[in-house]
């Protein structure tokens, strides 16, 4: 782990898994399918290859997209 881009993507990875860890034993039928968090993931991988890449823009942006579709489609903070 050396770059900002390794500590942010793990990081956010890492939230990602207990997000689906929480809802996987939840009561209640299943409101995503494993499918809804690969995009999430993979993005996470290609952000940090591309950081470390020096391709800075292209990262920060892909991250931004996983962010924003994690938050509409995956929503980690709806209150019930």
């Amino acid at each position: 782990m050396e770059t900002v881009y390794d500590w942010i993507t793990v990081a956010f990875f890492a939230g990602l898994i207990v997000l689906l860890l929480q809802r996987s034993v939840g009561d209640g039928p299943p409101r995503d399918s494993m499918l809804h968090y690969a995009f999430p993931a993979v993005g996470c991988a290609v952000t940090n290859y591309l950081g470390n890449h020096d391709q800075h823009v292209l990262a920060i942006l892909l991250f931004v997209a996983v962010v924003g579709y994690t938050f509409y489609f995956l929503k980690p903070l709806q209150l019930r």
